[in-house]
């Protein structure tokens, strides 16, 4: 599978839930994102138990063998860009950003940043909110995902769209 065909393929599993833009997406090759909104009432919808916000922000990138600044630089470029939209206030639950790289081959100082790239942010002390910064790699001449702390679950979800 060649690198765009991989590209291709990982942003289609996201157009189904998410907004996806592929034009003016510069540095970045693709850009999605989720809006969801959640309610509780007890019995009537006067009698509102509770509300929230949920967001997250994808952002795409892919290159053969991309070196250790680049992609700092472009993790850094996304959650400066995502942070901008955040909104919290006292129904803003989260709104994280996730980054997802895809390499025929990532070298190891790449996979490092990756690996130990830890970012979060809280608003209000938590009370409206807060931010994680989820990083995920798949490597296509291993097969094998590198990602964050935060981005744990990512590593399932590559595995499921490349190695089916």
């Amino acid at each position: 599978m060649t690198l765009e065909e991989a590209l291709d393929r990982l942003v289609a599993s996201y157009t189904r839930y998410y907004n996806v833009v592929r034009e003016n997406t510069a540095p970045f090759f693709a850009k999605a994102e989720f809006h969801a909104h959640g309610e509780s009432y007890l019995l009537i919808k006067e009698a509102k138990m509770w509300e929230m916000d949920s967001n997250e922000y994808v952002f795409f990138y892919a290159a053969s063998e991309p070196d250790a600044e680049t992609v700092k630089s472009l993790i850094e470029t996304a959650w400066d860009e995502a942070i901008a939209q955040v909104n919290p206030g006292k129904n803003h639950r989260n709104s994280d950003v996730t980054f997802l790289l895809l390499a025929d081959t990532l070298p190891a100082d790449t996979k490092k940043i990756i690996k130990h790239t830890n970012r979060s942010k809280g608003y209000a002390h938590g009370f409206q909110g807060w931010s994680n910064l989820k990083l995920g790699a798949f490597e296509l001449s291993t097969g094998k995902p590198a990602t964050n702390r935060h981005g744990a679950d990512l590593k399932k979800l590559l595995q499921n769209i490349f190695l089916r």
